[in-house]
């Protein structure tokens, strides 16, 4: 009887072992994917932007473009609360009530750099309207940078090597980008769209 305990034992360990691989490799999976999705969203947004704000006519808004992507957001945020709480709307509302409400402390924290990220979405309007999108794209990721370093002397976190390296990366991509407008009279850089008069006193 104990061989049978055992053994059972056994396969159910292995069973569970083999279950956690499965949710990991599940995991990773979509964790690529949702960079990718990232990406790619990232990159058409920023396209998207950039077409519509240079067409010839009557220009939107960037108050209206911003408050209809967050109404969005959150139609989206409702949905997904929706599905977790199986479509029960008195539940949904209770959520809510008490998510925003009754932890107002939290609601107040958060309206602070809900504030901010307004003001940062009109001006990346303003922004791209007035770049080039590869330039606007590249200088927009120096968030990253400062981010990290807010977080090393504010928070006091501490990055690896690899991140250090990293960061220092995107600053010199950065750099390079910003340079380029002053020695190439076209936007997109190309051996052709610059002569060698305009690159020589660059070097």
């Amino acid at each position: 009887m104990e061989r049978s305990m055992a053994g059972g034992n056994h396969s159910q360990a292995a069973e569970e072992k083999a279950a956690s691989r499965g949710q990991s490799e599940v995991n990773r999976r979509l964790k690529y994917i949702s960079l990718a999705v990232l990406v790619v969203q990232n990159a058409s947004l920023i396209l998207s932007i950039r077409y519509v704000r240079t067409l010839p006519g009557d220009r939107f808004f960037t108050t209206s473009a911003v408050v209809m992507a967050e109404l969005l957001k959150v139609l989206t945020c409702l949905l997904i609360i929706l599905l977790q709480k199986s479509f029960s709307v008195k539940e949904t509302a209770l959520f809510l009530v008490d998510a925003i409400v009754f932890q107002y402390k939290d609601t107040l924290k958060l309206a602070v750099p809900s504030l901010i990220y307004t003001l940062q979405n009109n001006l990346q309007y303003v922004a791209i309207s007035n770049l080039p999108a590869a330039t606007f794209q590249v200088t927009y990721q120096l968030k990253i940078l400062t981010t990290a370093l807010f977080s090393v002397m504010m928070l006091r976190k501490s990055l690896s090597k690899v991140q250090w390296v990293s960061l220092l990366l995107l600053f010199a991509g950065v750099a390079i980008v910003q340079v380029r407008p002053l020695t190439c009279s076209s936007p997109v850089f190309t051996l052709t769209s610059c002569r060698h008069s305009d690159l020589l006193p660059s070097l």
